[in-house]
């Protein structure tokens, strides 16, 4: 078995420093972990690459040769990257061996998590690799001071649970530059009544039935709960990481090889 972060979310959500954080934090504690990068358009990294989409295609080459602009680029790129699957992509994960753990830096395009289904595809593609995948889906901490905000994130994160059928940690990004934090806990375990009435505050009176109607949706679907990361404490990061690696099963595959290897030694002793 092999594991896999899908990491996701709006443009400006710190996935890029996200991966880059988990990378030296796996360091410091002597883990092997692989960052991939997805997204055609990057040009700075601040961790080594393992898989780089743009040895595939680049969003300035497609923006030359279509004659067309960033966001149609990047949308073009990724479906070149689906119908690439089966050559490109596979001979690049030969290069990983069983219990290798990657994880996949997205680009911030909502679109491609949320209705697109070239993130879905390239998921299931990897499934059929022997992958256990997880989607970690950022939204910037700012987001928090604002009911309306707030809401609309979810919805997002939402959306991407329901396009991509995986296993899904909500991650609140930057906490570090969260100046407030006096209300946090509000947002972090959503009581759905006091949310309503601080939408129904700020929002003119016509669009009460669609709060309700929002904040129900949310309280049915109970799984969007979020899980602040401090990227400054290691042990903020060490604990997102722990409720990841709880969703793929990681290590799981180690006890029980573990526990077969300890009942073989017991028959050869008798």
């Amino acid at each position: 078995m092999r594991y896999a972060q899908l990491v996701i979310g709006p443009a400006g959500s710190g996935k890029s420093t996200y991966c880059s954080s988990l990378h030296q934090h796996c360091e410091t504690i002597r883990r092997t972990m692989h960052i991939v990068n997805l997204d055609p358009a990057a040009e700075v990294f601040n961790y080594p690459v393992a898989m780089d989409i743009r040895e595939l295609v680049s969003v300035d080459v497609v923006m030359e040769e279509l004659k067309c602009g960033p966001n149609a680029a990047l949308i073009r790129c990724m479906e070149y990257l689906e119908d690439s699957l089966y050559n490109w992509l596979d001979e690049e994960l030969e290069n990983f061996t069983d219990d290798d753990y990657l994880v996949f830096d997205c680009p911030g395009q909502i679109e491609l998590f949320t209705h697109v289904p070239v993130l879905k595809n390239f998921v299931e593609h990897l499934k059929k690799n022997n992958f256990n995948v997880c989607a970690v889906y950022l939204l910037d901490s700012q987001f928090v001071t604002d009911g309306t905000k707030f809401i609309s994130g979810c919805m997002v994160s939402l959306s991407a649970m329901i396009q991509l059928e995986l296993p899904h940690v909500n991650i609140l990004s930057k906490m570090d530059l969260l100046h407030d934090k006096s209300n946090i806990e509000e947002y972090l375990d959503l009581e759905p009544r006091t949310m309503l009435a601080g939408l129904n505050q700020r929002m003119a009176p016509q669009f009460a039935k669609l709060n309700k109607a929002l904040i129900e949706l949310v309280e049915q679907y109970s799984m969007v709960r979020f899980t602040p990361l401090d990227l400054r404490k290691e042990r903020s990061i060490q604990y997102v990481l722990s409720e990841i690696d709880k969703c793929i099963q990681f290590g799981e595959d180690a006890d029980v090889k573990i526990k077969e290897l300890d009942e073989d030694m017991d028959q050869l002793e008798l």
